[in-house]
């Protein structure tokens, strides 16, 4: 398709309302109720933006406040999440799925004035409520409804006043979005994009994309809004003027023949249940898919390969948080599957002596939220971001990813998780010597456990599993729920710095112990 008309920047929200005059009657979202699929229309998710966004305006919340969304996809989360936007605020997404402890962190550290949030997890911020100075309004995303004069409907969240007058009053080069990433320990960092950064880099993406784009297409929307990707995906249906079907991560893939989509995004995981499906590749996607996204984490070649032989080809590319978030892509003119593909057109990629990627570009954020430090450490001193990746580039141009410099585990579902901060929660267990969590590509994660034998010495086979199962079940209750450890196997040969297993102040080597125990981990999945 021709995508000129659409290379002009511009903040999220305004793609709703510019076209609205053609599309208002036409259905963005069909939300499933039993067997019943029930549109909404264009004009009535633009009217929830609209009033939402002039209700945030009316009330203290000023250009540059950070509001929050903690919640499940839903047509209101999309809706907030832009109203935000068009109220010259910052969004700050929390994955629903976020440990009440995670939460206090992401609303404190954001200073977030608004949270919008379900009925389900209201308990879950009144819990955290008190030691949130900044936070002085929930709203409620569903129907539910609460005494508390600071807690507001969802139909009461609503101002009058001049939506256009608002949004001409943004920035493109105010912050717009930011997001919570995983370090290597410790607490995430935010990352701030402005809507230079994330505009540019949609503008770069629909540029390399175009032959496989069109217009009203039909997708299905359930990567999760709180991720970049899923909310890049909802945000391309406004522009493109989708029909999106909203789909609970768990159903999707049985949707797919009823809903015929022609646009699929998806994380690894569900790319590889379709490729051996026993209906085929074409039926169990309802053989309609003319554009196929896979993120999140890497997708195995051979399944690449399936979907190409079955005439779907599904797109891959790379790229962070920190560079909003695309560097590189394959694209429907130029791909190889043993790669992640060539930098974006605004994008400038080198590598450092040590093979590090490094990037430059308009997508790039400017540093993390209050942590001047983190920032220091993530760019060069000439400016370059570090991404902490090791790649190559093949003799035509394409980027390989060979290593990662930093300790983050990517499950198949698209997750980060840094491994450490869930180790240390076994530190000190004198039962205990060392816990590793392995997990990345995978669909969970499982744990490597050497035990302290001085106190083990005392318990039998079954006696010591039941302790170290009672310490794990101890552990996953403090996680969220795709950081749990699933399985995992006592292991009885030693770490020690003489096996190259640990460092000479004990710190673990964890590539030379993944490596070392491969066949232990591997065996949790079977």
């Amino acid at each position: 398709m021709d995508v000129s008309k659409y290379m002009d920047l511009r903040i999220a929200p305004r793609a709703v309302f510019e076209e609205l005059a053609t599309r208002k009657d036409r259905p963005r979202f069909f939300l499933k109720h039993g067997a019943e699929w029930r549109p909404v229309t264009w004009q009535a998710f633009a009217d929830m933006i609209e009033r939402v966004a002039l209700w945030l305006a009316a009330s203290s919340f000023r250009s540059g406040d950070r509001a929050a969304i903690y919640a499940a996809n839903s047509v209101e989360w999309a809706a907030a999440a832009l109203a935000i936007q068009a109220a010259g605020g910052v969004m700050v997404p929390v994955y629903p799925a976020s440990t009440t402890e995670q939460l206090a962190y992401v609303l404190g550290h954001s200073d977030a004035k608004v949270v919008f949030t379900s009925g389900g997890l209201l308990g879950r911020v009144r819990e955290s409520w008190s030691g949130l100075p900044a936070l002085e309004r929930v709203v409620l995303l569903d129907d539910a409804r609460s005494d508390d004069p600071r807690v507001v409907a969802w139909a009461d969240a609503r101002g009058a006043g001049d939506l256009a007058k608002l949004m001409d009053a943004v920035s493109l080069d105010q912050i717009g979005l930011m997001l919570y990433t995983s370090g290597t320990t410790g607490n995430p960092k935010g990352v701030p994009l402005s809507h230079r950064n994330i505009a540019c880099n949609g503008r770069d993406w629909l540029q390399c994309n175009a032959p496989l784009l069109d217009e009203g297409a039909i997708d299905v929307l359930w990567l999760p809004m709180s991720h970049i990707f899923g909310f890049g995906e909802m945000c391309l249906g406004n522009t493109l003027g989708w029909v999106s079907y909203m789909s609970d991560p768990r159903e999707v893939l049985s949707l797919l023949p009823e809903i015929k989509p022609h646009v699929f995004m998806s994380v690894p995981s569900h790319w590889e249940k379709l490729s051996t499906s026993p209906l085929g590749i074409r039926e169990a996607s309802g053989g309609r898919l003319k554009f196929c996204l896979s993120g999140g984490a890497g997708l195995k070649r051979e399944v690449k390969e399936a979907f190409h032989a079955a005439g779907v080809l599904v797109i891959e590319g790379y790229g962070l948080t920190e560079t909003s978030p695309t560097l590189t892509l394959n694209r429907p003119d130029a791909f190889r599957f043993d790669t992640v593909g060539k930098p974006l057109p605004s994008v400038e990629l080198k590598l450092a002596e040590d093979g590090e990627i490094l990037a430059k570009g308009p997508n790039v954020f400017r540093g993390y939220h209050k942590d001047e430090a983190a920032t220091r450490e993530i760019f060069t001193e000439d400016g370059w971001l570090k991404t902490g990746d090791v790649g190559r580039f093949t003799e035509d141009g394409f980027l390989q990813i060979v290593d990662r410099k930093k300790d983050i585990l990517v499950t198949a579902g698209g997750k980060n998780v840094p491994p450490a901060n869930i180790e240390q929660r076994f530190a000190g267990d004198p039962l205990l010597s060392h816990a590793v969590v392995y997990g990345d590509g995978k669909r969970y994660l499982v744990c490597g456990v050497w035990v302290n034998d001085d106190a083990a010495r005392a318990l039998d086979d079954v006696a010591l599993r039941a302790e170290v199962q009672r310490r794990v079940d101890a552990v996953n209750r403090e996680l969220a729920s795709y950081e749990t450890i699933k399985k995992f196997a006592i292991v009885r040969e030693p770490l020690t710095v003489e096996a190259g297993l640990l460092t000479a102040s004990l710190k673990l080597r964890r590539k030379k112990v993944y490596e070392k125990f491969k066949t232990v981990f591997e065996s949790l999945y079977e």
